[in-house]
């Protein structure tokens, strides 16, 4: 397991400004990363032009759907952040602590909207959850701030960090969510998505309906085949172009810059790595080699490892892949400070309540800003609010 020297000291050269590899500044949230290429700007605007797009079942919404536009879920303070709405999913633990994803039935995620000619087809508002489901949960919208360098990060950079049998004994245990083709899940809540084109694509099928030739197949109706007639939008209903030009929007949206840190936020900083918020949140991850200038080798300041920890029984809800119903990916915190819904489930409103509701791995970090004077619990908020 790496030391976190290292990268911690990459991090303060790069707060220092101008450091080699560091990412560039940007003035507010929702901008592009600085140093791409005319070409590349291009598809990232021709993409956000998509993402912003609210689709009609004639032009291939549904027919069912949680939203008709990428921008309604993700909205927040600019297109790309996160929103108010929330998701269910469902699936079944067995006895022996394996998975059924209910794919069968049209899970894991289950959709909370049908366009007109479904429910005139079955009458029905939303996707029935099947009764065998064992549990269930709510999802809130994340922002997708900085997903193209944390796309861009070697997969031996997070495997560095892993350390499942505790070898270091502090009680942190984070571990890789492994896909069924062997790549590393980096993306979701519980990192079971490798890459961005992939991700991409499945949001499109999964949340709006929408088919591409990287996911040609509707989603079905509780398991059952779509009936004739409620999906008349010939497949695929998103081009290909069109879909690189979003995955490019989605790659090259620059994280938000960070507030410059006053005296006692500087403090908040050292109390971050003092209380093992750090031990998850790890303050930077670097790219590899990319033949894209804006992600070759940058340091990227997101908080997190993305690796699966431990969450507890207390924030337990679905299995999804190999991560466990209590096993959570470390949420990145680029962008902290616009969030409104916090946790996977929206279940804090404040950071401060977020902090009290982390349990299992985190459970040490928790008491430790618990055990805290008020002086320096309030630094490290202050830290947290300028992320």
């Amino acid at each position: 397991m790496r030391a976190a020297l290292t990268v911690l000291a990459l991090v303060s050269g790069m707060e220092a400004a101008g450091a080699m590899g560091a990412c560039p500044k940007v003035r507010e949230a929702g901008e592009p990363l600085p140093g791409l290429t005319p070409e590349q700007l291009a598809s990232f605007n021709a993409g956000k032009v998509i993402f912003e797009q609210e689709f009609e079942p004639e032009n291939g919404l549904g027919p069912l759907f949680n939203a008709n536009a990428c921008k309604e879920c993700h909205e927040e303070p600019a297109t790309g952040g996160d929103g108010e709405e929330t998701e269910t999913h469902a699936a079944v633990v067995r006895a022996d602590g394996s998975c059924d994803m209910l794919a069968a039935h049209g899970g894991p995620v289950f959709q909370a909207h049908t366009t007109p000619a479904l429910k005139q087809a079955l009458g029905i508002d939303s996707e029935p959850i099947p009764a065998e489901a064992t549990v269930h949960a709510k999802r809130t919208s994340p922002d997708i701030f900085g997903f193209g360098l944390l796309d861009a990060v070697p997969d031996r950079e997070i495997l560095d960090y892993a350390d499942p049998n505790d070898r270091d004994h502090d009680g942190v245990s984070g571990r890789p969510n492994y896909q069924p083709d062997g790549q590393l899940g980096r993306f979701g809540r519980k990192a079971a998505v490798a890459h961005l084109g992939p991700f991409n694509a499945g949001a499109f099928v999964i949340e709006m309906g929408i088919t591409s030739p990287a996911q040609p197949n509707e989603e079905s109706i509780g398991g059952a085949a779509i009936p004739p007639g409620a999906d008349p939008t010939p497949e695929p209903e998103l081009s290909a172009e069109a879909l690189a030009s979003v995955v490019d929007f989605v790659r090259f949206l620059a994280p938000p810059p960070q507030l410059a840190l006053t005296y006692r936020g500087e403090r908040g900083r050292g109390e971050f790595r003092a209380m093992g918020c750090a031990s998850c949140h790890r303050p930077a991850l670097v790219t590899g080699q990319n033949r894209v200038r804006a992600l070759d080798r940058r340091v990227v300041v997101a908080y997190t490892d993305l690796l699966l920890h431990d969450m507890g029984a207390s924030r337990a809800d679905i299995c999804l892949g190999q991560a466990s119903p209590s096993e959570f990916r470390t949420e990145p915190l680029m962008g902290l400070r616009f969030v409104k819904q916090l946790m996977h489930d929206g279940a804090a409103s404040t950071i401060e309540q977020a902090i009290e509701l982390h349990d299992g791995e985190a459970a040490r970090a928790r008491e430790s800003f618990a055990r805290a004077s008020p002086a320096a619990r309030e630094a490290l908020l202050e830290f947290l609010r300028s992320l």
